[in-house]
């Protein structure tokens, strides 16, 4: 599996296109088989079989793979990651059925999600919302001190699942929004405060009421796929799906659907493929969004104004999936996993400034960026998929490497504030490694500390003042514990199931984590 992700339930079933799609008529042995994957693999490893954040799992994939071994997975799980055992779950006869399903399954083509069937999905649960609160219910001085929290629910698979709201300033649970299936992205409207989108891993996107925590309207974007962003005057979202290879900007305020773009073009190697979509984001800059096409190797930015127009930059890099915004919003770094550098972009100019090298398979997270002695620094994790772990630091005025941060094991998410002295990053190993936190001081560029979390240790995230770093501690541990940001001591623990990402309501301000608004030149 990709580091840490394994199967959820997938709760949507097989109707209409969808079915026609992927289950034609068939031996009920087929058709048993199938339902299977989509009810306990598809959301983690491609409704399509063609992997997610998991691997894919398909006839080309699995060739001359040992059906006891797999068996043998499925019943004991994967350690190391939320895939739990299945056996008691599945019957024997169940386990043996999946196998021989995925060993003669090849990747189905991808499905259509069209504009109709957004619509169609959009459901209001509340349809006067001049009636919501004014201000909200809790006590909190500030929403900005709003942490929101991807809880997983039980083993990770969605069951249980919702979005978890915590005051930073307290330490102590606000509100909490179920979702259908696990909570995957929170998103904050930059104009609007009482206003937060919550992306689920079968892409269905809830805006919420921060002031009432609760669900007001939903919309489902695609079969899977994580990509969201929301534009600088919060009028708009985009959202880019895995499958199908779409992406959509949808009217923040309504969720209604506008406009999808066919996410396809020439790759770094001159095929003509079509793309999942990586990430998505808006940016303090200017009225565009930014969206990487995965597999396409390109970028793109939407313009919002009539019609959305799209320029295309191409040969950006082989495997893009995630970046972040630096110098206001202005430069866009962007990971591209298969040549191992990240493609600095000038929004303004649209053109490639540098690619700079970023260690073995960079995935840059949300970014962190922090200002010393006058230069811009950048970090950049790294999956590690190699003998070399590190973290990669680079002067971002300048566009050239730094250092490389030698690290206890690969790294997916860094975090940094402009009040807090050090650099978080996560290990994402299969050992007793992956309890951890490494902290690597600003200015030294050293890691200087280890904190043993507990469970597995992931997404540190500071809250908005900087005083406190939050990390989900899951799996195995089902809590959220926060530390003191100087002193590095243990202060609260949140509990909840399975947590995963977590989002600072004060990246609407500190649009690259570890840059004041000041410092963000």
């Amino acid at each position: 599996m990709r580091f840490i992700k394994q199967s959820r339930k997938l709760l949507f079933t097989c109707v209409s296109t969808w079915l026609m799609f992927f289950c034609p008529v068939q031996a009920n042995s087929e058709i048993n088989g199938h339902q299977l994957y989509m009810d306990n693999c598809a959301s983690c490893h491609g409704a399509d079989h063609g992997g997610y954040l998991a691997p894919p799992l398909n006839s080309t994939t699995l060739k001359g793979r040992s059906p006891t071994v797999l068996r043998s997975t499925i019943m004991t799980g994967s350690f190391g990651t939320l895939m739990p055992p299945f056996f008691g779950r599945l019957s024997d006869d169940d386990i043996r059925g999946l196998v021989k399903h995925l060993q003669e399954t090849p990747k189905q083509p991808n499905p259509d999600w069209t504009l109709a069937d957004m619509q169609a999905s959009l459901k209001v649960y509340i349809k006067d919302e001049s009636k919501l609160p004014a201000k909200p219910v809790y006590k909190i001085d500030n929403v900005d001190d709003l942490i929101g929290v991807a809880a997983r629910g039980k083993y990770g698979r969605g069951t249980g699942s919702r979005a978890i709201f915590i005051n930073s300033k307290t330490h102590k649970k606000v509100g909490e929004v179920p979702t259908v299936t696990a909570a995957h992205i929170i998103d904050f409207n930059p104009a609007k405060p009482r206003w937060a989108y919550v992306k689920t891993d079968t892409a269905e996107i809830y805006k919420v009421d921060l002031y009432s925590m609760q669900a007001v309207r939903s919309i489902k974007t695609g079969f899977n796929g994580p990509g969201m962003g929301v534009s600088r005057d919060g009028k708009y979202i985009m959202a880019g799906s895995f499958v199908p290879h779409v992406a959509v900007i949808l009217d923040a305020e309504t969720l209604e659907p506008l406009k999808t773009f066919k996410l396809e073009g020439i790759d770094p190697d001159g095929k003509m493929v079509t793309s999942d979509s990586g990430m998505v984001i808006g940016t303090p800059f200017a009225d565009i969004f930014a969206i990487a096409l995965e597999n396409a190797g390109q970028v793109w930015i939407i313009d919002l104004k009539e019609d959305f127009p799209v320029t295309k930059i191409k040969n950006v890099g082989r495997h893009l999936h995630d970046a972040f915004l630096t110098h206001k919003g202005r430069k866009l770094m962007v990971a591209s996993y298969d040549d191992s550098i990240v493609a600095a972009i000038d929004l303004k100019d649209r053109k490639i400034i540098k690619k700079l090298e970023a260690g073995c398979v960079p995935h840059v997270g949300g970014g962190s960026a922090v200002k010393v002695d006058g230069r811009t620094l950048g970090f950049g994790t790294n999956f590690g998929t190699c003998d070399k772990t590190v973290v990669s630091v680079w002067d971002l005025d300048k566009m050239e490497l730094v250092k490389q941060v030698p690290v206890s094991g690969g790294t997916e998410s860094p975090a940094a504030h402009a009040n807090a002295p050090y650099v978080a990053v996560d290990i994402i190993t299969k050992d007793k490694r992956a309890r951890t936190i490494q902290l690597i001081d600003k200015k030294s560029l050293e890691v200087v500390k280890t904190l043993d979390v507990g469970g597995h240790a992931y997404f540190p995230e500071y809250s908005a003042d900087g005083k406190f770093l939050y990390v989900s501690a899951g799996y195995s541990g089902d809590e959220v514990v926060v530390y003191d940001s100087n002193s590095l001591k243990k202060v609260a623990s949140i509990s909840m199931e399975s947590p995963a990402g977590i989002f600072s309501r004060g990246r609407v301000k500190y649009m690259t984590r570890g840059l004041s608004p000041d410092e963000m030149e």
